[in-house]
């Protein structure tokens, strides 16, 4: 008889896959499973739950809303020119953060861990997806901006630096994020800040923002 029409690609069992979309599902594997085992504060009846509330505590003070009115504020207040240039940058940081976490969870759409209680500070709509962490992001970026923009003492500037790493590891403590939520949160946030260098708003370049104040 007739040979019989061979089946279209996407009907046919993949027997062989290939070597990177194996390492790919053994790193998600890996990912998910380590990101449950250390999310210790997720819930009050969890390893470290006594923890929690301190954990929300810390996932507070990486929250967009505090970091964007206590900017403004001080923008508001600030009878420097030389302190408003920095505000006024810092602000654009925070915006650019958001819009770009917003946008990057959006595409991905990945879900939130399974273990995650739905309780945190303040969400909006793309909250409900996981990836990229926008605490993580946050914490980076504003570390690498405060260490380059004030002056200050080595204790002081270690202090940053810890509350950067203790923010980022928060997320995955608390059941928010898996590991690689937080780690390419860390990168982008790195990454955003060159892009802020880059576009440094001076009285020079944008003379209308600096005229409202």
């Amino acid at each position: 008889g007739a040979a019989a029409a061979p089946l279209p690609e996407e009907d046919c069992m993949k027997l062989n896959p290939s070597f990177v979309g194996i390492a790919l599902s053994s790193l998600l594997a890996i990912d998910l499973w380590a990101s449950k085992r250390l999310g210790v504060c997720a819930g009050e009846g969890s390893a470290w739950g006594s923890a929690r509330p301190l954990m929300k505590v810390i996932e507070v003070s990486g929250h967009g809303i505090p970091w964007l009115l206590g900017t403004f504020y001080g923008l508001c207040q600030s009878d420097s020119s030389a302190a408003r240039e920095v505000l006024l940058n810092l602000l654009f940081a925070l915006l650019l953060d958001l819009v770009m976490v917003a946008v990057v969870k959006g595409l991905v759409k990945r879900p939130r861990p399974t273990h995650n209680k739905m309780d945190m500070f303040v969400t909006i709509s793309v909250d409900k997806y996981s990836f990229p962490s926008g605490h993580a992001t946050r914490a980076a970026l504003v570390c690498r901006f405060v260490l380059r923009h004030l002056v200050l003492a080595v204790p002081l500037r270690v202090l940053v630096v810890l509350w950067a790493l203790i923010v980022s590891i928060s997320r995955v403590m608390l059941g928010r994020h898996n590991m690689t939520d937080v780690l390419f949160g860390l990168l982008l946030g790195y990454a955003l800040y060159g892009v802020v260098e880059h576009c440094w708003l001076s009285p020079a370049t944008a003379p209308a923002l600096f005229a409202l104040w």
